[in-house]
């Protein structure tokens, strides 16, 4: 399929570039380093070799909610989005840019959107996941009621927010100890971010402010395949769940949340995903530059779904969420 738009798609600058050295092997390193930094090279051949279209561009992991100092990550934000909206213009028929925030700072977080919405012409934001709030063991999840504000801008601004996997702190690890495999995209990520998105459902967010949407990766973080379960455990207990939400979860993972193929690319999570969360809020992603451009769309190309499914998922979905202008 030509025309595929990606939205998890990532890029460094010199201040964060080193937050993804970690993840990877020190001989995988340098293959990491050259992708993570390049923009209107190697990216827009392979882009341009698999059919994509547009990326919409996003600061790596854990960068800006890695930084305790709510002053400091405002001006790495900032000086990241200044980065991202010039290489934007270099080539804005093929890239687009979310914003980088400072959520140590709800009232700074939400200038900084506005300002990058406002001004910058990016298209929304992306954070990874919590954030280390003054000292690096104190942490804070955007459900948590000071960041209801700065939703509020959100919602004002009518822009979607990608929430991003994080690992949790090392003293939140135990149960990963002896088997560091388990970190990162393996499993962590999608343990942590799953439970991020629950919170945010269960909190009532959704019922101040059901304009907001919010996207998770990597299929759903397992929660296309988890809804029932989270929804109906113990079913024959009456008013067995208790939280401040008003609808069951599962209408607010249906009404206000999307996901995307990154790092994923298996067709019976696809049709699973499919089938829990409706075509229409499934969209493509490759996870460049940690996954490869290559297997998301060769993977996705030749997915046994619909055709109309396939342009739904691949272009049309991001370019009505994002209120992109097609060819």
């Amino acid at each position: 399929m030509r025309g595929k738009i990606g939205l998890e798609e990532h890029f460094a600058i010199d201040d964060t570039l080193l937050d993804s050295k970690g993840f990877f092997p020190e001989d995988i390193w340098v293959e990491v380093r050259e992708r993570v930094l390049d923009l209107h090279g190697r990216r827009l051949r392979l882009m341009d070799e698999f059919g994509m279209d547009m990326m919409i561009l996003s600061l790596n992991a854990p960068a800006i909610q890695s930084i305790p100092d709510a002053k400091k990550a405002n001006e790495i934000a900032r000086k990241a989005n200044d980065y991202l909206a010039e290489a934007v213009k270099k080539n804005p028929k093929r890239f687009r840019g979310l914003a980088a925030l400072p959520l140590q700072d709800p009232e700074l977080a939400a200038k900084e959107l506005q300002r990058c919405v406002k001004d910058l012409g990016m298209v929304g934001a992306l954070a990874n996941g919590f954030s280390q709030i003054g000292d690096p063991n104190t942490i804070a999840y955007l459900d948590e009621k000071q960041y209801w504000p700065f939703w509020s801008m959100v919602a004002d601004l009518d822009v979607p927010f990608y929430l991003h996997p994080r690992n949790p702190l090392p003293q939140h690890s135990r149960i990963y100890e002896g088997h560091g495999w388990l970190m990162g995209p393996t499993w962590a990520f999608g343990q942590e971010t799953a439970v991020h998105a629950l919170r945010l459902m269960g909190s009532g967010l959704f019922d101040k402010y059901p304009k907001v949407n919010i996207i998770l990766g990597h299929m759903g973080e397992g929660l296309p395949f988890s809804m029932w379960r989270v929804v109906n455990t113990n079913g024959w207990i009456p008013n067995r769940h208790h939280y401040p939400a008003k609808k069951k979860i599962s209408e607010y993972f249906q009404n206000n949340f999307y996901i995307t193929t990154s790092g994923n690319f298996h067709t019976p999570a696809l049709l699973s995903a499919m089938l829990a969360i409706g075509t229409d809020r499934i969209m493509f992603s490759t996870d460049w530059p940690f996954e490869n451009i290559d297997h998301a769309a060769v993977w996705f190309d030749t997915a046994t779904i619909s055709e109309d499914d396939r342009m739904k998922i691949g272009r049309t979905n991001a370019l009505k969420l994002f209120k992109l202008k097609g060819s």
